[in-house]
């Protein structure tokens, strides 16, 4: 699935939204190692049994879409979280997220999901 985020990133026009996404895919790499890309819902995005996270580019912003209805308190803390509306972080490419809210959303992410399974597994 690498490949179709590699197309998908390589397609981004716009190269400041590319670098961006890139350095956002770095980022949530190094916080969940063992995830596997994916294309999900047209975007790249991971997934470590469940979908974790995943990212897109717009015209006028890039988007990083958590997943989860209950890491809003972490996003409250990272001054570059524009807009934000349900289940999405906007943000500029020049004023990218940070390292420490893109770990902590996906540390939250990677501990739901764990809870779910444990939880379907009872």
């Amino acid at each position: 699935m690498t490949k179709n985020v590699d197309a998908y990133l390589a397609a981004v026009e716009d190269p400041a939204k590319r670098r961006a996404l890139q350095d956002l895919r770095a980022m949530i790499k190094r916080a969940a190692p063992d995830a596997e890309e994916v294309i999900t819902y047209g975007m790249p995005g991971f997934r470590q049994g469940r979908v974790l996270v995943s990212y897109s580019a717009f015209k006028n912003h890039c988007s990083f879409f958590p997943m989860s209805d209950h890491i809003w308190d972490l996003v409250a803390e990272d001054p570059n979280a524009e807009q934000t509306s349900k289940g999405t972080i906007q943000f500029q490419p020049d004023r990218p997220l940070s390292e420490k809210l893109v770990t902590g959303i996906v540390a939250a992410r990677l501990a739901e999901n764990a809870a779910a399974d444990a939880k379907k597994r009872k």
